[in-house]
C-alpha cells in the first residue's frame, strides 16, 4: 500500500521535473535558431498551426462520449475565445520569442515568475480578491511580490561578472548553440518578457472566467488556439513581408517547429490539466522555478561568456518570491476554510437553541 502511495506522489514529481528541463532545452533551441535569422513571427505561426491539427481532432474524439452534456456555443463564449487567442497566443508568444531573442533562457525563467505578481494585482483591480492586510495569506503574497519585484529589477539592471570566463573570444565564432545575446539590448529584453508575463496573466485571468461557461478545457483550447494562430498569421504577415522568411531554411527549424508544436502546444497542456485535476490547482505551478536550475546549469556547463552573476541572484530572488506568493495563496485557502468551519460550527451551536425557544 505504502509502494503504492509512493509511486503515485514520485511520478508526477518526475513528470513535472522532466517537463520543465525540456522547456529549457526548446527555449535554448528557439534561442539558437532565432539569432540564426528565424523569423519569430513565422515561428510562432507554424508551431501553433501544428499543435492546432493535433488538438482539434483530438479534443473532439475525447469528448464523443459526452457530446449530448456539449455546452452551447455562443456568441460572447466565440469572443472569449477571440481574446484568449489574442492575448494568451499571439500577444504572449510574440512578445516572449522576442524578449528572447534579445535575451537569454535564464532571463526568459526569471520574469516568467512574475505572472502571480500580476495575477494577484489584477484580481484586486476586479475585486475577485479582498485586499484585506490582516489576513495573514494576503500579507505573505504582498511580501512575496516586493521580492519578486525586487529579483526583477536585479536580474535586469545588474549582471555582474561572468560566471564562467572562456579564455577565447567566442563572440564571433559560430556556435552550435547559442544562450545568450549581446548586453546592448539586455534591458529592452527584460522589458518585453515581463510584458509577456502579464499578458499571460490577462490570459489566465480570462480562460478562469471562461472555464466556467464551457467545461471542457481541451476544446477550449483548440478553439483558442486556432483563433490565436490566425491572429498570429496575420501580424506575421504585416511585419515579415519577405517571402523567403517563411521557407524554413534548414532541418533544425523544422525540428524546432516540429517539438514546439508537439510539446509546447499539445503534451505540456493536458499534462498541466491532468496533474492539477489530480493535485489541485497549485501542483504544478510549484515546479516552475526548476526551470531557473536547470537554465543556470545548462548555462555554467555548456555556454561560457554567457552567464552572468546577476542573471542567477536576481532569478533566485524571484523564485524565493514566487513561492512566497504560492505559500500566500496556500495560506488563504487554509484560513478560508477555518473560518468556513468556525461559523459552520457556531451555526450548529447556535440551531439546538433556536429550537429549544421554538419548543418554549
Amino acid at each position: 500500500m505504502e509502494g503504492k502511495i509512493r509511486t503515485s506522489e514520485l511520478i508526477p514529481f518526475i513528470v513535472m521535473v522532466i517537463m520543465e528541463g525540456c522547456t529549457i532545452g526548446l527555449t535554448i533551441f528557439a534561442k539558437t535558431a532565432i539569432t540564426n535569422g528565424m523569423s519569430p513571427f513565422v515561428f510562432i505561426v507554424y508551431t501553433n498551426a501544428l499543435a492546432t491539427i493535433v488538438l482539434f481532432p483530438s479534443s473532439f474524439l475525447l469528448n464523443h462520449k459526452n457530446r449530448k452534456e456539449k455546452p452551447v456555443f455562443t456568441f460572447s463564449l466565440f469572443m472569449r475565445f477571440l481574446l484568449l487567442g489574442f492575448t494568451g497566443i499571439t500577444m504572449t508568444q510574440t512578445l516572449l520569442f522576442l524578449g528572447l531573442s534579445y535575451s537569454s533562457p535564464i532571463l526568459v525563467c526569471a520574469m516568467s515568475h512574475l505572472i502571480p505578481t500580476f495575477t494577484f494585482l489584477l484580481n484586486i483591480i476586479h475585486r475577485k480578491v479582498e485586499l484585506n492586510l490582516k489576513n495573514s495569506g494576503i500579507q505573505v503574497q504582498i511580501v512575496g511580490i516586493m521580492v519578486s519585484l525586487m529579483g526583477a529589477i536585479v536580474a535586469e539592471f545588474f549582471k555582474g561578472p561572468l560566471i564562467r570566463p572562456s579564455s577565447h573570444n567566442l563572440r564571433y565564432t559560430k556556435k552550435l548553440f547559442v544562450f545568450s545575446s549581446t548586453p546592448e539590448f539586455w534591458v529592452f529584453g527584460g522589458i518585453l518578457l515581463a510584458a509577456a508575463a502579464f499578458s499571460v496573466s490577462v490570459a489566465n485571468f480570462i480562460q478562469k472566467e471562461t472555464v466556467k461557461q464551457y467545461q471542457e478545457p481541451m476544446k477550449m483550447v483548440s478553439y483558442y488556439t486556432l483563433l490565436g494562430t490566425i491572429l498570429s498569421a496575420i501580424v506575421s504577415c504585416i511585419f515579415e513581408s519577405d517571402v523567403n522568411s517563411w521557407k524554413l531554411k534548414n532541418n533544425m527549424e523544422l525540428i524546432l517547429v516540429v517539438l514546439t508544436g508537439i510539446f509546447g502546444g499539445v503534451i505540456r497542456p493536458n499534462i498541466q490539466i491532468w496533474l492539477s485535476r489530480m493535485k489541485g490547482s497549485l501542483y504544478v505551478p510549484q515546479f516552475k522555478p526548476f526551470g531557473i536550475a536547470f537554465a543556470t546549469t545548462f548555462g555554467v556547463c555548456f555556454f561560457p561568456n554567457s552567464l552572468h552573476y546577476g542573471s542567477v541572484i536576481g532569478a533566485s530572488v524571484i523564485g524565493m518570491g514566487y513561492y512566497t506568493i504560492l505559500y500566500g495563496e496556500f495560506k488563504g485557502e487554509e484560513d478560508d476554510e477555518k473560518s468556513s468551519e468556525e461559523s459552520s460550527d457556531s451555526l450548529d451551536k447556535k440551531i439546538p437553541l433556536l429550537q429549544e425557544n421554538m419548543q418554549v
